[in-house]
């Protein structure tokens, strides 16, 4: 139980340095310090990550890891709209059996009429318990336990549809892991006793993994894979098993508000490359499109074209709106030449630099063009199909 002085303590202070805090504060008012830190450095970075819970006066947060190892608001809202497109006898009860700190249940629980969220660390379980009273969920179970002796259990529940897990990705060191065989637990070695478990199974995988390795570890049941990008920074890779389903997967590039959805049938040719320099547009992918790779579909989807095979800019004559990336109006396409380079950057003293499939790093090319960071001109350099290097001088559109 934490004392009234203590939840005073953080209400008062929490939008002060928790750092300042920490040397400033008196500890002889019967404050509960350590935890009142924690509060304090966690409503801060929910009011950022999970503004819906910092609105709500009485949550409780971990430790700051996590704080930061959870999802998002966004990614997990993401989440729940997976579930809540499955059929309605699908959604009977989603059981995740890596709860953590609670967010992704918390969401998917909306969608499910029964909700069982499992956790083997029991300080984690006491705070879910604490705030899923407060966020309304009523219909939500909560089990201190780990997933493997869980399962054995589970298995002779017949209500149950969907399973998600978000396995740990460190190991005993603390380092941090991608591949799925190295996470907690090993989704790989459950994989049949999921099954027998539940109809459909949602894993939350690195962002850093190859998604072709995954499917290739997980089999034939990955019915979805959805490459999850907010701000332009991939955040998720999230794969959907079903009993059911066999082929080939769907796959869903998100970022934000754009999305691009292919099965991997559909890119299968390279992509069509520019082949005049008429260009008055270029497109960066966005981030999920280039963790996917299917720079081949892109030229069959959008009428644009690539400057190179490995170069992943592209470039249209009229604006194309729909790109599943960032657009940019282009103001000039030079050389390297110093000639070329003095009329091009004529008045131009600072710009925003990228360089793709180019001899330099942007940071080499900046100072090389003795060009300050910031501003609204935009250059890409990069070297194009005919192996020409070329910098794009442009302006967002």
């Amino acid at each position: 139980m934490i004392n009234e002085a203590t939840i005073q303590f953080v209400r008062e202070h929490r939008e002060e340095d928790v750092r300042s805090l920490a040397l400033q504060a008196r500890r002889d008012d019967g404050i509960d310090l350590p935890w009142a830190l924690y509060q304090i450095q966690g409503w801060q970075t929910a009011r950022r990550k999970l503004p819906a819970w910092a609105v709500i006066d009485g949550i409780v947060y971990p430790p700051h890891l996590s704080m930061e190892q959870c999802s998002s608001q966004q990614t997990a809202i993401y989440k729940c709209g997976i579930v809540e497109r499955l059929p309605q006898a699908c959604r009977e009860m989603l059981i995740d059996l890596t709860g953590g700190f609670g967010v992704d249940f918390a969401f998917m629980a909306k969608c499910a009429r029964q909700a069982t969220y499992v956790e083997r660390q029991e300080h984690l379980c006491e705070t879910a318990r604490h705030n899923f009273g407060l966020l309304g969920l009523n219909h939500a179970r909560i089990i201190h336990g780990d997933a493997e002796s869980i399962l054995s259990d589970l298995r002779t529940n017949p209500a149950i549809t969907v399973i998600y897990l978000d396995p740990a990705r460190r190991d005993s060191n603390s380092s941090r892991t991608y591949a799925i065989a190295d996470c907690t637990p090993n989704v790989l070695e459950l994989k049949d006793q999921l099954f027998k478990a539940a109809d459909h199974i949602l894993l939350k995988l690195s962002p850093m993994l190859d998604w072709h390795k995954a499917v290739s570890d997980l089999g034939s049941r990955v019915a979805e894979i959805h490459i999850v990008s907010t701000g332009n920074e991939c955040k998720e890779l999230l794969m959907l098993l079903s009993a059911e389903h066999e082929g080939e997967p769907t796959i869903y590039c998100v970022n934000d508000d754009q999305s691009l959805i292919y099965t991997p049938s559909q890119d299968v040719l390279p992509p069509q490359i520019a082949d005049d320099d008429k260009a008055a547009y270029l497109y960066e992918p966005n981030a999920s499109v280039m963790k996917a790779g299917c720079f081949g579909l892109l030229t069959d989807r959008f009428p644009v074209k690539a400057l190179a095979t490995d170069s992943h800019l592209f470039v249209s004559s009229e604006e194309i709106k729909e790109f599943p990336g960032r657009r940019f109006a282009i103001d000039a396409i030079t050389t390297m030449n110093k000639k070329e380079l003095a009329h091009a950057l004529k008045g131009i003293t600072r710009a925003n630099i990228a360089t793709r499939n180019f001899p330099m790093t942007a940071q080499q090319l900046r100072q090389r063009l003795r060009l300050q960071d910031g501003g609204d001109c935009y250059i890409f350099g990069t070297t194009t199909a005919m192996d020409q290097r070329l910098l794009y001088l442009c302006k967002k559109a």
